[in-house]
């Protein structure tokens, strides 16, 4: 495609994901469906080109207060990756000079929004858990994630698929923490990879596969995954369990869960069990109570930890919506809670970096219910040999809590807490 059109392209786009009334992932695939003359080069283009306008947000429309055309040509013509000389042929002489002009800009000319690109309630919240380190973390969520697989132990071993993958010409190393993730350099197309389609992988955050091994699921077990989304934990506790027991995948979504039903098949997994809820307090669930050897509650949040793989997140959230989402997720662990028979694991988990839905969480479970006992995360993450564990948590020595940041571990963000209920 001719540059002109292609950056044409780009600022309608941008204008329609920057309204902010649906996910921008959802925007950008609904411009695909109905734009199918755009190949894999411009849809890659055009993708990379918006997501680097909500990474940068602030700094980008400060930038576009000058120069001439609409906002969301200069937007574009900001984010637009690659080749500054492709770009530069479909600009007039004005927004060349403009865009060097740009380029070159110190970010010591630049207020403080401008360079942390982030609403100021977030990057306030941010700042006062972070202090020096802040700015690492601004930096790491301003970059793309890594790509990381983790290793179905059902079908294959974590070496032998990394021979596999080398041999199909991809560069690969083990991830550092997880003894099941292998991350990838770049972004590799995996529709067609033997080792994909065989499902000896599938795509899985490391963090969350640091959730999923903290389940610690066994053979035979009854398991839920209470919040299970599209699978990816359900998945790996499926394959913990070696494929025995029973797990229930719970999800209001029927949607949701039927995304996992191609991950299900190519897994080879036949004791997961899909299972669509009105909500946290279904008949279908009560019928379980007391029978529950281990539940996972990954519970509906605000998602700001995700921000390397969502940045349009941070403008769609605001702290009354991360206030309604608390709400919900204390019902929801309340209500999972009465699963668990004695001695049963209950994990609370989300990919928020935000005290109010993550500590403040927990601290209100534990008052109210004296009869589950807080498990230090760091001696759990031993016993399923995650490397460096102590990198990984936080809280008082005996009931610490797993907390992953990009910018320390290269991960989403995630926090995670444990409980076992007592006997009698």
């Amino acid at each position: 495609m001719h540059p002109k059109a292609l950056l044409d392209e780009c600022a309608s786009l941008m204008e329609q994901v920057f309204k902010f009334d649906h996910p921008a992932d959802a925007v950008v695939s609904r411009y695909f469906r109905e734009h199918r003359s755009l190949g894999p080069r411009e849809r890659a283009t055009l993708s990379d080109t918006v997501y680097a306008a909500l990474r940068e947000r602030l700094k980008f429309e400060w930038f576009a207060r000058s120069g001439s055309g609409s906002k969301w040509r200069k937007l574009s013509i900001l984010g637009f990756p690659g080749d500054r000389d492709f770009l530069k042929s479909a600009l007039t002489d004005q927004e060349k000079t403009w865009l060097d002009h740009c380029l070159n800009a110190s970010d010591n000319e630049l207020m403080a929004p401008h360079r942390h690109n982030l609403p100021e309630w977030l990057a306030t919240a941010l700042r006062d858990q972070l202090g020096e380190e802040f700015d690492a973390l601004v930096a790491s969520l301003n970059k793309m994630a890594a790509l990381d697989l983790r290793v179905n132990l059902v079908k294959k071993k974590r070496e032998a698929v990394l021979a596999d993958l080398r041999q199909a010409g991809l560069e690969c190393e083990p991830t550092p923490y997880s003894p099941l993730g292998i991350r990838l350099k770049g972004k590799p197309s995996l529709a067609k990879l033997p080792s994909f389609v065989q499902g000896d992988v599938e795509v899985q955050d490391e963090g969350s596969q640091l959730l999923a091994l903290l389940m610690d699921a066994k053979r035979g077990e009854m398991v839920v995954d209470f919040c299970a989304g599209a699978g990816g934990k359900t998945l790996a506790m499926g394959a913990a369990m070696r494929n025995s027991g029973r797990l229930y995948a719970f999800d209001t979504s029927a949607h949701r869960l039927d995304a996992l039903k191609p991950r299900l098949a190519r897994s080879g997994l036949s004791n997961v069990h899909p299972v669509a809820i009105a909500h946290e307090r279904d008949d279908r669930i009560k019928r379980l109570a007391g029978k529950i050897d281990r539940v996972l509650v990954d519970a509906p949040c605000s998602g700001l930890g995700t921000l390397r793989r969502s940045p349009d997140l941070k403008w769609r959230q605001t702290p009354a919506s991360v206030a309604a989402l608390a709400e919900l997720q204390a019902a929801i662990l309340n209500s999972a809670a009465r699963l668990l028979k004695p001695g049963g694991r209950l994990v609370y988990a989300t990919c928020s970096p935000l005290p109010q839905e993550d500590e403040a969480i927990v601290t209100a479970f534990g008052e109210a219910h004296p009869e589950f006992e807080p498990m230090d995360v760091f001696d759990l993450l031993g016993s399923v040999q995650v490397g460096q564990a102590e990198a990984l948590v936080a809280g008082a020595e005996g009931q610490r809590s797993l907390r992953l940041w990009p910018h320390r571990h290269g991960t989403d963000g995630f926090f995670a807490a444990v409980w076992q209920k007592k006997a009698g």
